[in-house]
């Protein structure tokens, strides 16, 4: 006899928010125009793709969604790429900010993406729940912690600021070596080539983060917080050629972050 509670006690994959931009809808190229000031959120769809392929389920994260509500719900968060973060964050030189409306321009400040994102690291490291920054995300997490940035990279013998675009296992000299013992040396491995779009970098580690993660020119790679589930890495993972492990390592220490009423497996009598 099949057991009539069996429906409410089905294993539940790890429910996996990704936060984005918000930009005006004006911006797509054969937009209606009757919507064009309309505002629309986005991620990159390779996040939910390689998600879901690890066995999560990506969901997105509006501004509007009160953080700490969203960590009851979640299993685990990812705070995605974008614009640089407002220098007003972490001390650094307002003068580059120019007067441009982000919804207008997805690259320019965004100091509602800025607050969103902090609120929701803080939230998850206050839920404990499995937290990844990527490329710009790396940086918020610093920030929120009380970090700052290098505000520009000076030229140097590893280029940072591919030419290319994805999808890339980066350039040959872009090697990131990790340090022994680490999550993300458990992870990646001792070292591994990786892609790289980013300007900024870390300088001073925010409360308790620690530099797991650095390429031969001495430039922040990962970050992470000893004895929590909280990693960052500077490149791309969800644009990798070559799956690297950063998106599988969240949705398996996610799966155990699964609520407890969602943890009963289906069975039958």
């Amino acid at each position: 006899m099949t057991d009539p509670d069996a429906s409410e006690r089905r294993c539940r994959k790890p429910l996996i928010g990704l936060t984005g931009r918000r930009f005006r809808m004006g911006l797509i190229e054969g937009a209606h125009p009757g919507y064009g000031d309309r505002l629309t959120d986005a991620f990159f769809t390779d996040f939910a793709v390689r998600i879901a392929r690890a066995g999560g389920v990506p969901v997105m994260l509006p501004y509007d969604a009160d953080p700490e509500e969203l960590c009851e719900w979640l299993s685990g968060v990812v705070i995605t790429g974008g614009q640089d973060v407002h220098p007003r964050y972490w001390g650094g030189d307002e003068s580059v900010v120019k007067d441009i409306a982000p919804e207008s321009d997805p690259n320019a400040h965004d100091h509602h993406r800025d607050d969103f994102e902090s609120a929701t690291v803080r939230a998850a490291l206050d839920a404990r729940i499995p937290l990844l920054g990527v490329c710009r995300g790396l940086q918020v997490l610093n920030v929120t912690l009380g970090g700052t940035l290098v505000p520009d990279l000076p030229p140097g013998p590893v280029r940072h600021l591919m030419e290319t675009g994805p999808l890339s296992d980066g350039a040959p000299e872009h090697v990131v070596d990790f340090e022994p013992g680490s999550l993300a040396h458990s992870v990646f491995g001792a070292s591994r080539r990786t892609n790289s779009w980013h300007h900024q970098a870390v300088d001073a580690c925010g409360r308790g983060l620690v530099v797991t993660g650095r390429t031969p020119d001495g430039v922040v790679e990962s970050v992470e917080l000893p004895g929590s589930e909280v990693l960052g890495v500077q490149w791309h993972p969800e644009w990798m050629e070559t799956p690297d492990g950063a998106l599988e390592w969240l949705v398996g220490a996610a799966s155990a972050h699964v609520h407890p009423r969602d943890q009963a497996c289906e069975r039958t009598a």
